[in-house]
């Protein structure tokens, strides 16, 4: 009857948080407050609580598998010619135009290799007009080679900016004369022209 007004405010403040823990251990038949998910959503929570990475090593083993997964999609790409899982250097259409344009012609550079070979066993025989020949045909090779790149060179340009105007065409030219250089059977991405067959 007597009681200040502070003590009893203190009191009202007792009740109440007595009330709101007696809300929190709640009874089991008691109503929770939000609607209960479904079997479909549940699961998919738990299957991505389960997929989720808890440590670091498992992290890195999840990380090695999908950059090998990754590298097997990208190998598959080179030797089927799928645009999606090409490597970025290879990638887009004025790469594509620049690999069949290259693969539908003769270049003397991609025989470099087999001539090579023959230069150097005359040159290692040791009769002095052979060596001489070798010499000579080193000269010849190499003198081809650069005549055919340059050809090579103005020619695709050309072909680039009738073709593909307003397309990036930088480094295009390096990537074909690249391509020249390996023997066709080794080419990645395969070729998927024929020799003759005009892109």
């Amino acid at each position: 009857m007597f009681r200040s007004r502070a003590k009893e405010e203190k009191a009202q403040a007792a009740d109440k948080a007595l009330v709101t823990d007696s809300n929190e251990t709640r009874h089991p038949e008691a109503p929770k407050g939000r609607p209960t998910p479904k079997r479909s959503e549940a699961q998919s929570q738990r299957r991505s609580v389960a997929n989720t990475p808890t440590t670091r090593k498992e992290a890195a083993k999840r990380g090695r598998e999908e950059r090998r997964a990754a590298l097997e999609k990208q190998r598959q790409a080179l030797a089927g010619g799928d645009e999606r899982y090409l490597p970025a250097r290879d990638k887009g259409p004025v790469r594509k135009f620049v690999r069949d344009w290259i693969d539908s012609r003769f270049n003397v550079a991609e025989f470099f290799l087999p001539m090579a070979v023959v230069i150097l066993v005359l040159s290692m025989v040791r009769v002095g007009a052979l060596q001489n020949i070798a010499l000579l045909l080193w000269l010849v090779v190499i003198v081809l080679i650069v005549l055919d790149s340059f050809v090579t060179a103005f020619r695709l340009k050309k072909r680039l900016a009738e073709r593909y105007p307003d397309e990036n065409r930088r480094g295009a030219v390096a990537y074909a004369l690249m391509r020249s250089l390996q023997m066709r059977r080794l080419r990645l991405p395969k070729p998927q022209v024929k020799r003759g067959e005009r892109p």
